[in-house]
């Protein structure tokens, strides 16, 4: 059998497995919540999880750029994603007092009963797609080990910011 100069790109080890599997899973079960959420409340997983995070912020609201941080699905294109939330009436723009060019993001009451009419469906669709599927002892490894790559990447993006030329 002829080896190839690129054969090492493709070696698998058990880290490179875990990281594939990871990335499989991650699609899958996200791709199914986002699924159910579209099936059973005509509501998007991006909407959701702008939902989320203004439903645990102090007074139901976010500066922009604070949302953009928090939201945990996708950065990419929040201002029209929240363009679209607003013209559904979830959201509203408030501007920050004291800052002319921030401006907020704030729950409407609409928003919040969409949000807690949503959250049954993705809370079982974790169970179903995700959780029932790891013992405890799993799933405490999964925590420990996504506790240690968020931190180093947290301390990795601080580090990587006092070192930017501004």
């Amino acid at each position: 059998m002829e080896t190839r100069r690129d054969d090492h790109l493709f070696k698998q080890n058990e880290h490179q497995e875990a990281w594939r599997q990871y990335l499989e899973s991650y699609r899958r079960v996200i791709d199914a919540l986002d699924d159910e959420l579209r099936a059973q409340r005509g509501l998007s997983l991006a909407f959701y999880d702008v939902l989320v995070q203004l439903y645990r912020a102090p007074e139901r609201r976010l500066r922009m750029n604070l949302l953009a941080g928090s939201v945990l699905l996708s950065k990419s294109g929040l201002t029209r994603l929240i363009d679209r939330m607003e013209a559904e009436g979830l959201v509203e723009r408030c501007s920050c007092p004291g800052d002319r060019r921030g401006y907020y993001a704030v729950l409407t009451p609409r928003g919040e009963q969409v949000f807690t009419d949503a959250a049954p469906v993705h809370l079982e669709g974790i169970e179903r797609h995700f959780t029932s599927h790891l013992s405890s002892s799993e799933a405490e490894a999964l925590v420990s080990a996504f506790e240690k790559i968020n931190a180093a990447q947290r301390a990795g993006a601080v580090q990587a910011r006092s070192h930017t030329p501004g």
